[in-house]
């Protein structure tokens, strides 16, 4: 059956990657198949209109107006909102997701992100600049209570890499009854989640933006924690009131924040967040990792070699849409 492959891979590259580095893993591993490069928007439109299965960063309406024959869209992000579901599942096109591909690097990024206050290698920086030789008192990270709040692949990682550091760990997803990898595993429920927070050391957020996480750390929130408790967030921007986190920085009601990601992002020049001393900010770049394209390849070649095998998007992998 590998002689019926044939992948159409759209033109646009991410996380500063060029798209021909995603086209050698596909044909590394699919060797006997065709897994076709196009590098310019009419490219696209020839290619796709004779395309069964594509994948790419995004998929817009025009090129699906010209897909007679789409039935597989492989979206190479972990995140699907930007792309225009309904008319997908209109023409029938299965779409599948990058869940997975961040686990190890979002979760190391997490790990350092952790270490950095733990250790207080903010406070050895600034006395590094200031040439300034003197002690400084650091903590153990061993004994903490690390709260993860998502359990899809990054958060899982999360945890198991804290396994190795002897902290507890507490896990926050929307079916605590599926359990997970953390010690202990809480729902959204309001008193269960502010029962969580009142036993954190570190609070890490790893959960999609939806409807209920948007601003799901607030002022509340921020009066729970205890005032040593260090926030890290690799979701999104707008889990965390921005307000409300200055606020809590401010007045010591929070010791730290490792932020890769704001609300607004980019983040201003001119945003206080910028000259806290006790705030690590990277920007959105928790995710780059130079394994990125190898690690989609494998999701998405296995799931080729699945359809082309069955004739049916029922056995794939990260599906978004059925």
């Amino acid at each position: 059956m590998t002689d019926d492959i044939d992948v159409l891979v759209l033109r646009r590259g991410t996380h500063g990657m060029p798209v021909s580095q995603y086209v050698d893993a596909l044909r590394d591993r699919l060797p006997d198949g065709s897994v076709r490069h196009a590098r310019t928007p009419a490219e696209e439109r020839e290619a796709i209109a004779s395309a069964r299965i594509a994948t790419g960063m995004t998929i817009d309406e025009s090129l699906l107006d010209a897909a007679d024959d789409l039935r597989v869209f492989a979206c190479a992000y972990a995140g699907t909102g930007h792309l225009p579901l309904e008319r997908l599942r209109a023409d029938g096109v299965a779409v599948t997701n990058a869940s997975g591909v961040h686990g190890p690097n979002i979760a190391e990024h997490v790990m350092g992100a952790i270490l950095y206050f733990t250790r207080r290698f903010h406070v050895g920086e600034r006395r590094q600049r200031r040439r300034e030789w003197r002690h400084y008192r650091a903590r153990e990270l061993a004994g903490s209570t690390v709260t993860v709040v998502g359990l899809g692949a990054i958060g899982r990682t999360v945890c198991d890499r804290l396994g190795a550091f002897d902290v507890e760990t507490i896990g926050v997803r929307y079916s605590p009854e599926k359990g997970g990898p953390a010690d202990e595993v809480v729902g959204f429920a309001f008193d269960g989640f502010h029962d969580a927070l009142a036993r954190t050391d570190y609070l890490v957020l790893a959960c999609p933006l939806t409807d209920e996480t948007r601003g799901l750390v607030g002022a509340a929130e921020f009066r729970t924690l205890p005032p040593d408790a260090v926030l890290v967030n690799v979701a999104r921007g707008p889990v965390v009131d921005t307000e409300a986190l200055v606020g809590a920085l401010r007045s010591n009601q929070l010791r730290g924040a490792s932020l890769d990601v704001t609300d607004p992002e980019p983040l201003p020049e001119d945003h206080p967040l910028w000259a806290l001393e006790n705030v690590q900010i990277t920007p959105h770049n928790a995710g780059h990792t130079p394994a990125y394209y190898d690690r989609l390849a494998d999701i998405v070649a296995g799931n080729v070699e699945r359809y082309v095998e069955t004739g049916s998007p029922d056995g794939l992998e990260n599906q978004v849409v059925p």
